[in-house]
Order: C-alpha cells, then sequence, then structure tokens
C-alpha cells in the first residue's frame, strides 16, 4: 500500500510504479543482512573504537561525518565524490560501482551545465 492513500489504493504518482518485486517478500534471509553490511561494519569500529579509546572517539567521528557531509557543494552535472567523507569512512582504498559508472540515482545527462550552474549560483 502507499504512504497515506485515503482509500488503501496504490498512490503512483507518490510510490512509482507498481513491480513484482515490491509486492513480494524479500527472496533470500541473507539479502537483508547484505542490505545492512556498511551500517554493521561501522557500528562494529565504533564500538571497537569506543572500548579502546573511550566514549570521545566514535562522537568525534560521527561529528565529523556530520559536518563533512553539511558542506557539499558541487555542480550538479558533473559527477561528485565526498573525498573527505570517503577518508573518514575508511573508503579511500576501495573502489564501488560508483566509482567507475557514476552514481545511477543522479542522471547527469540529462542537464545542461549552464542551466545547472545558474541554478547553483542562485542559491
Amino acid at each position: 500500500m502507499g504512504k497515506g492513500t485515503e482509500y488503501g489504493t496504490h498512490d503512483t504518482l507518490r510510490d512509482g510504479l507498481r513491480t513484482v518485486r515490491s509486492m513480494t517478500a524479500k527472496g533470500h534471509p541473507l539479502e537483508s543482512h547484505l542490505e545492512s553490511w556498511d551500517v554493521t561494519q561501522d557500528a562494529l569500529k565504533l564500538n571497537m573504537a569506543r572500548s579502546a579509546f573511550g566514549v570521545h572517539l566514535p562522537l568525534r567521528i560521527q561529528m565529523e561525518r556530520a559536518l563533512v557531509k553539511q558542506h557539499v557543494h558541487a555542480i550538479p552535472v558533473l559527477p561528485q565524490r565526498n573525498l573527505a567523507l570517503d577518508v573518514l569512512n575508511g573508503k579511500l582504498d576501495t573502489i564501488e560501482f560508483e566509482d567507475f559508472l557514476g552514481d545511477v540515482r543522479t542522471p547527469t545527462n540529462m542537464l545542461d551545465p549552464h542551466t545547472a550552474m545558474e541554478q547553483v549560483l542562485r542559491m
């Protein structure tokens, strides 16, 4: 069901098109575990840092991550990576899908660079 549908119908404008995959349950129990792998590993690393160095280190790491996430100003047409966040997360030496194929969630080929720069300068 869609979010906040009054009559119990699917709201296509808010929730998108229905697919068979969205209506069925997850296929394998391992799939949900793999989706939360990064979160689990991050919590484990923060817990190990807390037990080794005290509570101040995980708090400092989380504060630095929050600050770095706030100050991302990039041109929407160009592919963007947050290098400082990669350093703080320890992902500087890993190659991920977005590194060589780009982020598939933001289609950059549909934007005009001049229009995008004008929108950035207006902010």
